[in-house]
């Protein structure tokens, strides 16, 4: 770590825990115990970093609305513990034709909405159609749906122009979800008129920036299977999940410590030895977990000019962000591929200019981009510690290299509010959960802010999700990451472990990247 990194991680180690010192007053006068009863049910009470922008989970890929809204809405499929997709509304894995244009999706009976009406074929193709018009994942499949039309009472038929191998994989995702909700509460595609699923749980109550109230929806209607990941059996043993945003992280420590929390999501690494030796309390670290992006607005302003992100990419050295975050480097590994050593995907060579980082090179890039002294508007939050962290590294080393730079620390539901005006900035810190199908991976989408969408990508990622076979498939995301490192339309800053902390008596909890208490239970 350089000097000024480490001056950098000191002065926000202070702030932040300066800050949690005011926030625990605030939200110490509202408390839960450990085990309160709420019609004679057990409640978690679980610390998030802040207050989600929306409950509706179609229209937005964040990680904090998937977090909360995977207990209330379900998916046709879903990803077990070795992230195989595994059916979760459907009754089994999709039928495809052998032109890969046709899948038969057959739907589990007895399922029913939390309203107490089952859910009909008819249901699901509303939800299917909904979803290619209102969610950024949906939008990148509507162009090459021909049709989606229930089959008899019990099934559902995609057809499709062309083969689309991200398919059954986007329809399992839990954010920017092909959420299965009724007909009759979609109104074009806007916002769903009422927050209604499948889940094992249902809205209660929502105080915005106070909690978010879920409770067993006591009709559910189970997947069968051993519980595995996402998939298998759920089991709604607690009779309420109360979400609590906690904006400090200092404060979910302190809280979940207390037994405020049982259960504190994205702590700092630091904090890990505090957290072993108190009683009660146990440490969830998730391996692999994602990996922090500084995200460019390609679409406009001084960032649209590709020399202007390659500067960015020189200037910035990845381990003294990556150290800056986290401080302990167990919890990170600084790596340019955007998949990560022992995974199917991973190419080393393609991401060779994660490496390649100087000042003098970045100075080079920014006198042939004409760049002159505009201030780059880069947004950052202090809810996720450790972006917070690493952009104010960013902004130093930035600085050195020759940009002016302009931080903007906002709220996270402000930051993701604001990131859909495309004039309103020009960088900002994000980070992305690993997930096997690349075509997930949110950059890759031109509806994503950033707005990655060049003629070179467009149809290297045609080619990508055209192609069926695994092993030329391998050979087409090396293109497509070698467009990446060259376009720079996100600046990769490398590998990340995720902390929390959960109180010793909750039991059951599977350490995922979006934590889930179906098939928990609270003890004692």
């Amino acid at each position: 770590m350089t000097g000024i990194t480490r001056r950098l991680f000191n002065t926000a180690l202070g702030t932040t825990l300066a800050a949690g010192g005011l926030s625990t007053g605030i939200l110490g006068s509202w408390t839960t115990p450990a085990q309160a009863q709420q019609g004679g049910a057990s409640v978690v009470t679980v610390a998030t970093i802040g207050e989600p922008p929306t409950l509706d989970p179609v229209g937005t890929t964040s990680d904090l609305v998937s977090i909360i809204t995977q207990h209330m809405f379900e998916t046709l499929f879903t990803f077990d513990g070795d992230w195989k997709l595994a059916p979760l509304v459907a009754s089994a894995l999709p039928q495809v034709s052998a032109d890969g244009k046709t899948y038969t999706i057959p739907l589990r009976s007895g399922v029913t909405f939390h309203d107490g009406s089952t859910v009909t074929a008819d249901d699901v193709v509303a939800s299917l159609d909904h979803w290619t018009k209102a969610s950024p994942r949906g939008k990148t499949v509507a162009p090459l749906v021909e049709s989606i039309a229930a089959k008899g009472a019990d099934a559902v038929v995609i057809a499709l122009k062309e083969p689309f191998a991200p398919l059954t994989a986007l329809l399992a995702m839990n954010n920017g979800a092909a959420a299965i909700v009724p007909k009759s509460v979609i109104d074009g595609p806007g916002a769903l008129k009422s927050l209604i699923g499948t889940g094992p749980y249902k809205l209660l109550e929502h105080k915005p920036d106070q909690y978010i109230r879920l409770v067993r929806h006591d009709a559910y209607a189970s997947p069968a299977g051993t519980p595995s990941g996402y998939a298998g059996s759920r089991k709604a043993s607690i009779g309420e999940v109360r979400f609590v945003p906690v904006p400090n992280a200092a404060t979910r420590v302190s809280g979940v410590l207390a037994g405020q929390y049982q259960f504190a999501d994205s702590l700092p690494a630091e904090t890990l030895p505090r957290i072993k030796g108190a009683a009660g309390v146990k440490p969830v670290i998730v391996k692999p977990f994602g990996f922090p992006l500084m995200i460019m607005n390609t679409k406009t302003g001084v960032m649209a000019n590709p020399k202007m992100r390659q500067a960015v990419l020189a200037a910035l050295e990845p381990n003294d962000m990556l150290l800056a975050g986290f401080g302990d480097p167990e919890f990170v590994q600084a790596e340019g591929s955007i998949y990560a050593q022992g995974t199917p995907y991973y190419d080393a060579a393609s991401a060779k200019p994660y490496s390649d980082h100087a000042a003098g090179k970045a100075a080079e890039l920014l006198k042939a981009a004409g760049y002159k002294g505009e201030p780059i508007r880069i947004m950052t939050s202090v809810q996720y510690e450790f972006l917070y962290k690493m952009s104010m590294v960013a902004q130093a080393q930035l600085e050195l290299a020759g940009f002016k730079v302009d931080l903007q620390v906002l709220d996270w539901a402000t930051l993701l509010q604001r990131r859909g005006d495309d004039k309103g900035w020009d960088a900002f810190f994000t980070y992305h959960t690993f997930v096997p199908e690349p075509s997930l991976i949110t950059v890759l989408n031109p509806s994503y802010p950033g707005w990655w969408d060049s003629p070179a990508k467009r149809e290297a990622l045609a080619a990508f999700n055209r192609e069926m076979d695994p092993a030329a498939r391998k050979a087409k995301w090396v293109t497509l990451q070698s467009l990446f490192y060259s376009e720079v339309p996100s600046i990769k800053v490398g590998e990340f472990y995720n902390l929390a902390a959960s109180s010793d008596k909750l039991t059951g909890y599977t350490p995922t990247p979006w934590p889930f208490f179906w098939n928990t239970d609270l003890k004692g």
